[in-house]
């Protein structure tokens, strides 16, 4: 690659990673280019010249914030075979609560899109959560059973929540819940909570 490739393919990282934060922010209808290429600290233009819509932009948004999380369960993944189902269980749910500290962003990007019955929700269904909801964390029988949708909402609520509001979190209680030790603690209750 060439360093005017390079270039090229810097901006459109920089736009997409702006993207993901104003889709998540905001929502599709609220977020505006202008405000992206600003955040992405270029010009509108190059936003036009990436992609060919606002819609194209929005999912490649959304590849790439759920890129990040099927790169982590990746991952995860063969660390969890020597475990016992139910510890591979927890882990995987402490795994799940670490990701979504470190990407709050993922969560709320959902809160805006989850509640829009529409095209982009089903798209995100068909390209992201179905998948994603037939790799649930094993929770004995109740993960197969009529449970398996409260579970899935459970696990990501609760999971999500106290880092996507982190500042209403830090002035209520007065922790800081992107402290590591918090996630950590965070980890641990939810793993126990759902899997005793």
């Amino acid at each position: 690659m060439n360093q005017r490739e390079q270039q090229r393919e810097e901006t459109r990282d920089r736009i997409v990673a702006a993207a993901v934060e104003c889709f998540a922010e905001r929502g599709f209808r609220a977020a505006s280019t202008r405000e992206i290429a600003t955040r992405a600290g270029t010009n509108q233009g190059l936003i036009t010249y990436h992609f060919r819509s606002k819609d194209d932009l929005w999912k490649a948004a959304a590849d790439r914030i759920f890129g990040l999380l099927r790169s982590a369960i990746a991952e995860l993944a063969p660390t969890l075979e020597p475990l016992d189902p139910r510890e591979r269980a927890r882990e995987g749910i402490r795994q799940f609560v670490r990701f979504a500290a470190a990407h709050p962003e993922l969560f709320r990007f959902m809160l805006e899109e989850g509640k829009n019955d529409d095209e982009r929700l089903q798209w995100l269904i068909d390209h992201h959560l179905r998948p994603l909801y037939d790799v649930l964390p094993e929770f004995g029988d109740a993960a197969s059973g009529p449970l398996r949708p409260h579970l899935r909402y459970i696990l990501v609520g609760a999971g999500s929540v106290i880092f996507a509001v982190a500042p209403e979190c830090r002035r209520l209680t007065g922790l800081d819940p992107t402290q590591p030790e918090a996630i950590e603690t965070h980890a641990n209750v939810l793993a126990r909570l759902l899997v005793p």
